[in-house]
């Protein structure tokens, strides 16, 4: 299999799975080892496609921050809490991702601990789809300071691989009290800094080891995450309008599952 097909299954997986409750990372990483490949050549490549992902969320929501950016240039109280309460959820991930940056990395190689975790993160999300009590939030400016902090602590468990990123931020804002669609609001637009941030840091971290081959791969996977993406985000929404998060569990429950048998049988 050719490197820019790998680049291209690779960017689908990253379009799929970024802003679902199923882990991006931890699929990549499942990915990359069911196809047989070198995961520390591929894990600069899988971070330095996310960008594509995010870059369908700043389209598909494009005119809530225009309206954000011009409420802030009127100091419009709306605009300064939408932007307060992302940036105090985005620290937490700034002073651990700084922290423990290398201790992460080891574990993006591992895809044990991304199979256990997308099983106990499928758990997770039952467990609070079942017990949350929420309530109706005014949009991502409602959130109130002392959630806001909570929700960035509770995406930093995300740093292990299989456990969502997304999912973590909505299932922790949902066990706040925050309504359903108010809480994937504020994990997409919270995973603007967070993974613009970690996609700066890793490939600076590592600009000597990507070559000039490289960024045709990377500009493919970029491409092809983005256009994945901005049709996911919509379903995904219409998904969880109808159906709420149990979908998701239990297809990482299944896929955690298969992932350990899989790897048991390899090794």
């Amino acid at each position: 299999m050719s490197d820019y097909l790998v680049a291209i299954l690779l960017g689908i997986v990253e379009g799929i799975t970024e802003f679902l409750p199923v882990s991006s990372t931890g699929h990549l990483i499942l990915a990359t080892e069911l196809m047989g490949y070198d995961a520390a050549r591929w894990s600069v490549f899988n971070i330095a496609i996310q960008p594509g992902a995010i870059l369908a969320i700043v389209v598909l929501y494009w005119r809530t921050f225009w309206a954000v950016a011009k409420g802030l240039t009127r100091w419009e109280p709306q605009s300064l809490a939408f932007v307060r309460n992302l940036l105090i959820a985005f620290f937490p991930a700034v002073v651990l991702g700084l922290l423990f940056n290398d201790q992460i990395e080891a574990l993006l190689e591992n895809a044990r601990v991304v199979a256990w975790a997308l099983i106990a993160g499928g758990v997770g999300i039952l467990v609070v789809e079942r017990l949350a009590k929420t309530q109706n939030v005014l949009g991502i400016a409602g959130v109130s300071v002392p959630q806001s902090i909570k929700i960035g602590l509770v995406q930093c468990l995300a740093m292990v691989p299989g456990v969502s990123r997304s999912g973590a931020t909505i299932m922790g804002a949902m066990a706040l009290g925050i309504d359903r669609r108010t809480a994937a609001d504020f994990s997409f637009f919270l995973a603007l800094p967070t993974l613009t941030g970690a996609t700066v840091l890793q490939m600076v971290k590592h600009r000597d080891a990507i070559g000039d081959g490289d960024l045709g791969l990377i500009a493919v996977g970029f491409v092809v995450s983005f256009v994945v993406a901005l049709a996911v985000v919509k379903a995904f929404l219409a998904v969880v309008t109808r159906h709420g998060f149990a979908p998701f569990a239990w297809y990482r429950i299944v896929a955690g599952v298969a992932a350990l048998i899989w790897l048991g049988t390899a090794s």
